[in-house]
């Protein structure tokens, strides 16, 4: 690594960037490539999960005989299923066929890759540095995905048939791995730190923040999640002919709360279309009291079970 003395030269400091992003991306990429996943160990279960969710032969007695092998994931997903937000005919189940039927195969494989990667940011054997880094994406992401949730039952609330096709359930989801690829990017780095290397984390976070989205993007197209979580994730739309509100808008519109009520002065460059339901919505919560609003986010986890 070249020496940084001079990194405060605007010139000097572009270079270097983009020497470093490269670079990053490069090992991320690699690690997708060669199907090592780029991300501190996953339960074995989640990763059986993920391959059984993409082939056509897969029956819900597989998904649950594989939960079967993690009771830790187990349980969580018949707490899921159970919740107020994933049980909406208020049925309890207490077995995992059951349950993996309510919730369907593919939503499974989200529900356990969400848990684990929460967990994960919150429990892996990190430095410092990198932990803290990854409690800050872990309460982000939390925080979006629930707002997500807020604003949708808003809108559904003044119009439920125009925005019938974006379900309650999969917006939280497509919140909380929204920043997927940012635990690949901080897992490299503390691969790059152990190798013997130095990189001081004020200029990897800058790193972190342009290579997220492409990461991410790798990170979910390997495990074969659909095109909401990747448009969300990358804050760009892979459907040009897309007319319907869909979890992308969803996503902006979370977000624009979210930087209104932190009076975020990159709110200027944040741009967001919105119809007058939008409007009311958004005016609603950027309104509520911050007490009001952390209590309703602090419900929609809860609702969830996760």
């Amino acid at each position: 690594m070249h020496h940084l003395s001079f990194f405060w030269l605007s010139p000097e400091r572009d270079n270097i960037l983009k020497g470093l992003e490269s670079e990053f991306f490069e090992r991320v990429k690699q690690s997708v490539s060669t199907g090592k996943i780029s991300l501190p160990p996953i339960p074995e279960a989640v990763i059986t999960i993920q391959r059984l969710s993409v082939q056509e032969t897969t029956t819900i007695s597989d998904i649950a005989d594989c939960l079967l092998e993690d009771p830790s994931l187990a349980a969580t997903v018949i707490k899921v299923a159970n919740s107020v937000i994933f049980n909406r005919r208020n049925i309890t189940c207490t077995d995992l066929i059951t349950a993996v039927s309510r919730l369907g195969i593919l939503r499974v494989r989200d529900i356990v890759t969400a848990q684990a990667i929460e967990q994960l940011k919150l429990s892996v054997k990190f430095n410092p540095s990198c932990k803290k880094i990854l409690a800050q994406s872990a309460a982000s992401s939390r925080e979006l995905g629930a707002t997500m949730v807020l604003v949708l039952k808003e809108l559904k609330g003044l119009d439920s048939a125009h925005y019938r096709a974006v379900d309650i359930d999969k917006a939280l989801l497509v919140g909380l791995l929204a920043d997927i690829g940012l635990f690949s990017l901080v897992n490299e780095y503390h691969f790059y730190l152990e190798e013997g290397n130095y990189l001081d984390q004020e200029l990897a976070l800058p790193v972190f923040d342009a290579l997220c989205s492409n990461a991410s993007k790798l990170v979910l197209g390997h495990w074969g999640f659909d095109n909401d979580f990747v448009n969300v994730a990358t804050n760009r739309s892979t459907d040009k002919t897309e007319s319907s509100f869909s979890y992308l808008d969803l996503a902006r519109v979370a977000n624009h709360v979210l930087l209104h009520r932190r009076d975020d002065e990159s709110i200027d460059e944040h741009f967001v279309e919105f119809d007058a339901n939008g409007a009311e919505v958004l005016y609603n919560l950027s309104n509520l009291e911050e007490l009001e609003f952390r209590n309703q986010l602090s419900d929609v986890l809860k609702s969830s079970g996760l």
